[in-house]
């Protein structure tokens, strides 16, 4: 079955020393994973607010 956007397992590496989200492996960043795209969403909202860079 093909999953949707809404459906799956997100992943992002954070160092938040250095106010850093990765989207890829990093190491020494912590690793938050997330089921719900939603939730995902809205921690994405919340580091791009505190001004965190993406990488």
């Amino acid at each position: 079955m093909e999953q949707t956007a809404r459906e799956g397992h997100w992943r992002i590496w954070v160092c938040p020393e250095q106010k850093i989200v990765s989207f890829h492996h990093e190491t020494g960043f912590q690793l938050l994973e997330f089921h719900k795209w939603e939730l995902f969403l809205r921690c994405m909202e919340w580091y791009t607010e505190k001004q965190y860079r993406y990488q």
